[in-house]
């Protein structure tokens, strides 16, 4: 593994699953491969269970840390390049040039990881992924997806050793689902989720509103289906998340509340683990006694990201 965007650029997802729980098991064990090291941590948008798994990770390993804020701790990068008889001219709040900035960060950074959220103004602009892009075109050192436009690898990869920590049975059914929530929200988590689940040995289901279908490439062989109901029913995993529209980009068209997850909607499952990647609004999204209840995993899940950023790493790490 050279860099790190999607499912796309993983060899062996079993053994990087294994590789996440057995630094779990022994988080200190490697710390000889990130010795005299840096990873450079970069935030285009806010973070909390991101921020604070990859960083941790990468100290288990050894390495150092620098974390940047872009337009907060440095200048506003313009990300577009120029194009023949057609030049960018950076006459606006934009003061430094991501084909600079990202060779100078490569510099100094041995791995850099980027996190950079959807705009969900321009599909197609989103869609071509533009930072994650910029930043493997010119840093010249390992990328690794903090969380991108379209994407959440890491929180995908967490997910996957969640639910091989808690599964009961060989080929699990997991049901995607989506929340309620009254302001637009990215599809990367959604999309990452199915993503990797569609690479896993599980039975997958999406259920969602209608007007609510993720891209197809994401949806893959999952069953898609329009009752909630009907997808909870048998389920070992609930995954929760709320996205805004694909094909009317960006549009919340309904905030329809009987969406959210219940108690009773979970006693239709097979004693199934709920789970959704944080922050989650309460009684909104998902009710309290769900959350509060011994079938939540959202803390546990959350806490595999630590193994998951560090599983990446090292993978990294080990090829230089």
């Amino acid at each position: 593994m050279t860099n790190f965007i999607s499912i796309h650029d993983v060899t062996d997802l079993q053994a990087l699953i294994k590789s996440g729980l057995e630094a779990k098991e022994n988080p200190f064990a490697d710390q000889h491969l990130g010795k005299n090291k840096t990873i450079g941590l970069i935030f285009f948008n806010s973070s909390l269970r991101t921020r604070l798994s990859t960083q941790k990770a990468a100290q288990n390993l050894g390495m150092n840390v620098m974390v940047l804020n872009v337009g907060q701790d440095s200048w506003g990068l313009e990300l577009e390049d120029s194009e023949l008889g057609n030049p960018v001219i950076m006459n606006g709040d934009k003061a430094e040039h991501v084909k600079e900035a990202a060779a100078v960060m490569g510099r100094y950074c041995d791995i850099i990881a980027v996190r950079a959220f959807a705009g969900l103004q321009d599909r197609d602009k989103d869609y071509r992924e533009q930072v994650m892009t910029q930043f493997v075109k010119y840093a010249g050192v390992p990328i690794v997806n903090l969380e991108s436009a379209t994407r959440h690898p890491l929180q995908s990869l967490a997910d996957c050793i969640t639910i091989e920590e808690f599964k009961t049975k060989a080929r699990p059914k997991v049901v995607l689902t989506w929340l309620p929530h009254f302001k637009p929200l990215p599809q990367a988590v959604a999309n990452s989720f199915a993503e990797w689940m569609n690479h896993n040995d599980v039975e997958l289901v999406i259920t969602h509103p209608e007007g609510y279908d993720l891209a197809p490439e994401f949806v893959g062989n999952a069953q898609v289906t329009h009752n909630q109901n009907e997808a909870f029913e048998g389920a070992d995993f609930i995954y929760g998340k709320n996205w805004s529209s694909y094909t009317h980009y960006g549009q919340v068209l309904v905030q329809d509340p009987s969406w959210a997850v219940t108690m009773d909607k979970m006693r239709l499952t097979d004693n199934g683990k709920f789970m959704h990647c944080l922050p989650v609004r309460r009684n909104v999204k998902v009710t309290d006694e769900v959350l509060d209840s011994p079938q939540s995993i959202v803390i546990d899940q959350a806490a595999n990201r630590e193994w998951s950023a560090q599983a990446v790493l090292k993978e990294i790490l080990q090829n230089g």
